[in-house]
């Protein structure tokens, strides 16, 4: 008698990527709990260095043609295996209904990706979930359509706030179940949603045993000697809703007698503007690019700094943060954090007791809360152990993937219950 299936297919944009730690420490989790998974990519990876929990991950990955031009006798071989499943008819009747609304090559790429997917699925996998609800879930939709296979959801951010309000009702009535990691998120989801219950609020959270222990307090620094400055910090893609420019901008506000020096790290398309834009301020002598930079070297960064600043925004296509790892991770080192009430931000820090928040796109708010928090060591250190006892006591990782791992061993049941009576 044949095995049942009992792998699940983890599909995501890019595999592996620095800016996506979180879905490495819930692949690499829910393996470590026994989940047999093959992660598929839509893209080769970009970034020249690669995480040590990537690194960890045991599972196999399977890369589709980023473009269909790059693999034309693959996709062809997709679609032609496609044509002998009942399933295709399902799939195409929910492609063309997309296309309709989106008739764009990025949308004929994706069915043709999910040809490929649904072609070279190894037989054990019965189940398939998508990292992001924009072009993930779409190519896993179409997949699991063909493949006559069941399907959930992690949404994030991006996926949600970018995407239009027909596709997320449409991938919401396609999918059993989702989660997503913030409460406002999960409104926006749940008030799209067919029914009470699609979708789940899921912290994604932090695996505190990869990250040193709270250290003890930093030095007092008040930036009144040129010889020991302040160190600010700030991690994240040089895009527009993580409002680099901003802390270029208040940083500038600062007055001459304050002693600092300021560190990014990330890559992103932005960079170019915003070392153009520290020039014209006068600040490329004080400040410092990093580029993209592995878990170990960030940590560091951590370590050596006195105040991390994330003052995240609305880009104008409606693109915005979720609740950034980056300020847990921050958090939970002991590193006191400058943010604004935007996004799942104030999910996270408590204004005045675990952080300091300002509005968005307040420049000199946010160059007055910085300049405030500069001159006052014993404010930083008071919500540094603030923030560090509020994240290590209620963000940890373990709970999400806990479920996680019930919900997937539900799935994987009821697929296998089911293959039994066909």
């Amino acid at each position: 008698m044949r095995e049942p299936a009992q792998r699940v297919a983890v599909v995501v944009k890019g595999w592996p990527r620095l800016s996506e730690t979180f879905i490495a420490q819930e692949v690499l989790g829910l393996e470590r709990r026994g989940l047999k998974q093959l992660v598929v990519s839509l893209r080769r990876p970009t970034d020249k260095a690669v995480h040590d929990l990537n690194k960890a991950v045991a599972a196999p990955v399977l890369y589709l043609p980023e473009y269909l031009h790059d693999d034309p006798t693959r996709v062809l071989r997709g679609v032609w295996r496609a044509l002998g499943r009942p399933g295709l008819w399902r799939a195409l009747a929910a492609w063309l209904a997309d296309l309709a609304r989106d008739p764009t090559r990025n949308r004929v790429r994706r069915f043709g990706q999910a040809c490929v997917l649904a072609a070279e699925l190894p037989a054990d996998v019965a189940w398939l979930h998508s990292h992001f609800l924009h072009t993930p879930a779409s190519v896993t939709r179409y997949a699991a359509l063909i493949a006559g296979l069941g399907w959930s959801f992690s949404a994030h951010a991006k996926d949600i706030w970018t995407s239009p309000d027909w596709e997320l009702r449409g991938k919401l009535g396609s999918a059993t179940w989702g989660v997503t990691c913030t409460a406002m998120g999960h409104r926006h989801l749940e008030s799209l949603a067919p029914d009470h219950g699609r979708v789940e609020l899921l912290y994604h959270g932090l695996d505190f045993a990869r990250f040193p222990d709270t250290p003890p307090a930093r030095p007092p620094r008040d930036g009144s000697d040129a010889d020991d400055p302040l160190r600010l910090l700030t991690v994240g893609r040089a895009v527009e809703k993580k409002g680099i420019d901003l802390v270029l901008d208040a940083l500038a506000r600062l007055p001459a007698d304050l002693s600092w020096r300021w560190t990014h790290i990330g890559g992103g398309e932005r960079l170019p503007d915003l070392k153009a834009q520290a020039e014209r301020l006068g600040l490329t002598g004080r400040v410092e690019w990093l580029g993209a930079r592995a878990q170990d070297a960030v940590i560091a960064a951590y370590a050596a700094a006195d105040l991390f600043i994330l003052p995240s925004r609305q880009a104008k296509d409606g693109d915005r943060d979720g609740l950034p790892n980056v300020l847990m991770e921050a958090q939970a080192l002991g590193l006191p954090c400058l943010a604004t009430r935007m996004a799942a931000i104030p999910e996270l820090i408590e204004d005045g007791a675990t952080g300091v928040l300002v509005p968005p796109d307040d420049a000199p708010a946010l160059a007055a809360a910085l300049e405030s928090l500069l001159r006052d060591p014993a404010r930083r250190a008071a919500l540094a152990a603030g923030g560090a006892e509020r994240v290590r006591g209620a963000f940890g990782c373990d709970r999400g993937i806990d479920r996680l791992m019930v919900r997937f061993a539900e799935s994987l049941a009821a697929e296998s219950l089911a293959a039994t009576t066909r």
